[in-house]
């Protein structure tokens, strides 16, 4: 009877029960005895009884103690607290904070004072929810009745609670993880040994955890924790000139971004009441695509082409031809070689446009999903421009065959069924959810924009590919560049028939609208005399007028890389191409022509272009300036050209 007696007595010691289990984790600054103490205090908070007490040394807490119990992580430690600290300093530090610390170490003060300043200006503004004091893990001294009081005190902030897990297996970048029960879709997670990664898969026992940093220091049982945020990336004008990756860390060399605000890179697109009508152009510089297939600020423009056919260059004459247009411009290389993304930088560099530019570079010798998620940061880059500055934004992604690859890639490994060319079935809804947050903001928001020009690689001229047919449907156009047009030398290489703008004339100035509208007749006119005319060699002076007139619209729509137009220019251009004033001309001599024409109306002539820019219409008065302007300069230039004078 007394041996039974003390068994009972035996199992009901704290810490020696047949229940749940606690593990306390100390630096070994606090007695056994304080600590057991501490646990029946949890115990006895959590409602928990007969549980089990186990103690484990880990002296790089470099003080007070973790409980474990049941899937959750209590932590009282010293260097819990102070990362909590320095977490807390990242969220609120102002520039204003970093330029006086650099003000600070100008006049040659020892840098610490300012340092300390800080951490207690920190330690005030912390939220008095989170108890956050060294003294409350110093317990060593404390008597048992107020240390009863002061666990009391601390015990239960939300703010020092983590949910934990295990990983039960990693491969190719995916780890699955056991015990965040309550983890949330595209959570970050992160890992023990600093590894961060996102949720994408919540099945019944595990979570699949796709890995975005330290893919090779996440090993098996490695514990992990949730974080209760989703991916987030740095925003704001710090990111002007810089080019950064995916996480929106700098790989550019040029030292640390200076940020105040992170923004999630996933949110919701503008509502139906929240957007405006598309009726301000995008200039691109590009005559054939502000003629033909004119941007809006606020549109989506799809370039598509196979390889190798100038989609690239036509995104980065856009870029160039924002200078001084008051537009920042985001650029999104995806998956291509590290050293064409630092030529396309260097380009950019050298033409003055990484002023008003952020490049989001994700190379392919990046993971699949570093990838994947940089469209997404590009865009809440954007986003932050375009709501809180009120800018109009350019936002280039290049390119989203290689993104939605990088998406099939993580999918397959993440077991998800396949559908229609390996692509998960999702696909569509993860270009549209990213595509959808391009608009034009109403007047109460602000006005500011966000253009989007996604670029899709075709194979083997089939547009009628899976992720090619998505993207077209999302978007309100496309410019298609055709290989045959590319290699007979038309470029760039805008196939007039195929390429389409559901903006059109809304997006283009009066002036450019009324010398554009005959150029797609006359364009599709000339297709059709010249397949009609191979058939026979007898053509009447109409018919060979025409064929004529094509040769030469083709020809002034052909443009050299880099070097954009301004609208002016595109609208003189236009115009004499258009009433026949370039015919008289050899081929070969009509780019030489009318940029020595420009030359020489901005020299005797600089009103022209004064009052087209600025009006940004094409009046009768104006029209009979530039006839002028043609006939003496076509004066001088017969004078000096005899061959053209005897067919004249």
């Amino acid at each position: 009877m007394s041996n039974n007696a003390a068994d009972n007595k035996e199992n009901k010691a704290p810490g020696r029960g047949k229940g749940p289990s606690i593990r306390i984790q100390t630096a070994g600054d606090i007695p056994e005895e304080k600590l057991v103490r501490v646990a029946s205090k949890f115990a006895e908070a959590n409602e928990i009884e007969d549980y089990r007490l186990s103690f484990e040394l880990k002296e790089d807490l470099i003080g007070g103690f973790i409980i474990y119990y049941q899937g959750s992580r209590y932590d009282y430690s010293v260097k819990g607290q102070l990362g909590r600290i320095s977490s807390f300093i990242k969220q609120t530090r102002s520039v204003n904070t970093f330029g006086d610390a650099k003000a600070a170490l100008s006049k040659e003060e020892f840098p610490s004072t300012k340092i300390k300043e800080d951490l207690e200006e920190a330690l005030e503004q912390f939220p008095e929810s989170s108890n956050l004091s060294i003294d409350n893990v110093e317990l060593t001294n404390l008597k048992d009745d107020e240390l009863d009081k002061r666990m009391t005190n601390i015990f239960f902030s939300p703010e020092l609670k983590d949910e934990i897990g295990k990983v039960s297996a990693v491969s190719d970048g995916v780890a699955s993880v056991t015990g965040l029960r309550n983890c949330m879709l595209n959570e970050l997670i992160e890992f023990a040994s600093g590894a961060t990664g996102i949720a994408m898969n919540l099945e019944k026992s595990k979570v699949g955890v796709v890995l975005l940093t330290g893919e090779d220091t996440v090993v098996e049982n490695m514990s992990c924790k949730r974080t209760m945020r989703t991916c987030s990336v740095p925003v704001g004008m710090g990111l002007l000139g810089r080019v950064v990756d995916a996480l929106g860390h700098p790989i550019d060399g040029k030292g640390v971004i200076r940020y105040t605000e992170e923004r999630p890179i996933e949110s919701n697109a503008p509502t139906i009441i929240e957007r405006a009508p598309v009726n301000t152009p995008l200039f691109t510089g590009i005559t054939a695509i502000d003629a033909l297939t004119p941007i809006g600020r606020g549109q989506r423009e799809l370039i598509i082409g196979d390889r190798q056919t100038g989609k690239t260059s036509i995104a980065l004459d856009a870029i160039i031809n924002q200078k001084n247009e008051n537009v920042i411009c985001v650029y999104v290389p995806i998956g291509q070689k590290m050293a064409n993304i630092v030529a396309i930088s260097g380009l950019l560099e050298k033409n003055g446009a990484m002023d008003y530019t952020v490049v989001v570079a994700s190379s392919a010798s990046e993971s699949a999903a570093m990838q994947y998620i940089a469209p997404f940061s590009a865009c809440a880059i954007a986003e932050k421009f375009m709501y809180d500055y009120h800018k109009d934004v350019l936002i280039v992604y290049d390119d989203l065959s290689k993104h939605a690859q990088a998406y099939r890639a993580i999918s397959l490994l993440l077991r998800r069924p396949p559908g229609r060319e390996a692509y998960p079935g999702d696909v569509f809804y993860l270009h549209s959810r990213l595509l959808e947050r391009s608009a034009k903001l109403s007047d109460e928001l602000g006005g500011g924009s966000i253009t989007a020009l996604p670029i899709v690689e075709t194979q083997g001229n089939d547009i009628s590919a899976y992720i090619p047919t998505n993207v077209i449907s999302i978007t309100d156009g496309q410019i298609y560049l055709s290989p045959e047009l590319f290699f007979s030398g038309q470029r760039p290489a805008v196939n007039v028939g195929l390429s389409v703008s559901r903006v059109g004339g809304a997006a283009q100035t009066k002036a450019v609208k009324k010398v554009a509208g005959p150029l797609r007749i006359s364009l599709a006119q000339a297709r059709e005399m010249a397949a009609f005319s191979q058939f026979g060699s007898d053509l009447d002076e109409n018919t060979q007028l025409q064929i004529r007139r094509g040769t030469v619209l083709n020809e002034v729509l052909k443009q050299e890389r880099f070097s954009p137009l301004t609208m002016a220019a595109e609208v003189i251009l236009l115009y004499c191409a258009t009433s026949d004033k370039f015919n008289f001309l050899a081929t070969e001599d009509i780019s030489e022509f009318y940029t020595d024409l420009f030359a020489d109306i901005r020299l005797r002539h600089p009103n022209i272009f004064e009052e087209i820019t600025d009006g940004q219409v094409f009046t009768d008065e104006i029209k009979s300036e530039i006839d002028s302007a043609y006939e003496e300069f076509k004066e001088a230039f017969l004078a000096e050209h005899e061959e053209y004078v005897e067919d004249y």
